[in-house]
């Protein structure tokens, strides 16, 4: 059922792409074929591809390394209501700041590598996912925790068996939603400053040489990159937590 889907939302993408273009009839606008075209051709031997492995590494370091630093420290602050008074306030001020605008401050710290487009948006995945994490942690009954104590479970076993399981859905749910945002903060930081990405080809090597059709299917690929993530995300929850399935 899902698969059917996903083919039907393509279709009809593609089917109001065609509409659209026919209807503004304007080279600002191809039509979807010569875009799919020029995307094959592009990824197979063109240097869509080429940008395509290089943005993809950089935004599956940021969610792998936001991940590695966010968990262990919203479980700590979770498990810890001493440490959870003393780092909320600074949780408070730094999660609703955005964080994009420190851009330039990685740019001119880590150079316009790699590094400082990792950096940013692990900065950014990494308050998304911590205050999921934390707050998931929080929630947990005490009496639970109390009773599981009294039968001789330790911090290990409490983190094994009941902070894990229950932070895991929320964690992956706060993950899948914050793909889009990796991929639009990668978009921008490859705009710039940068000699590779997708947002470099998108922006640089088309739309500023007015070659629509590469541009467009620079833009396809970087939302195929969006979707495979977000649904590898997907499967990621249905295979580590399958509870939340049992009734579909």
């Amino acid at each position: 059922m899902r698969w059917r889907q996903i083919l039907f939302g393509l279709i009809l993408t593609l089917l109001l792409w065609q509409l659209a273009a026919w209807a503004l009839q304007r080279s600002i606008l191809p039509p979807p074929g010569p875009v799919l075209m020029a995307l094959g051709r592009e990824l197979v031997g063109g240097a869509l591809g080429r940008h395509f492995l290089v943005s993809t590494g950089r935004v599956i370091a940021s969610i792998l390394l936001s991940l590695l630093l966010a968990v262990p420290a919203g479980l700590a602050l979770g498990q810890s209501r001493t440490l959870n008074r003393i780092f909320s306030p600074l949780v408070y001020i730094a999660y609703p700041m955005p964080k994009v605008v420190l851009m330039p401050i990685f740019l001119l710290l880590l150079g316009i590598g790699d590094a400082s487009k990792i950096a940013l948006i692990t900065v950014i995945l990494f308050f998304q996912i911590l205050v999921v994490v934390r707050d998931e942690a929080l929630a947990i009954r005490p009496e639970l925790l109390m009773s599981l104590r009294s039968l001789g479970a330790g911090r290990l076993a409490l983190l094994r068996f009941v902070y894990i399981p229950a932070v895991l859905p929320a964690m992956l749910t706060s993950l899948r939603l914050s793909v889009g945002t990796a991929v639009a903060v990668l978009f921008l930081a490859e705009s710039f400053a940068t000699t590779d990405g997708l947002g470099y080809y998108i922006m640089v090597e088309s739309w500023s040489r007015v070659a629509y059709v590469q541009m467009y299917a620079g833009v396809v690929a970087m939302s195929l990159l969006g979707l495979a993530l977000y649904y590898l995300t997907d499967w990621l929850e249905r295979r580590l937590a399958p509870w939340l399935f049992l009734e579909q």
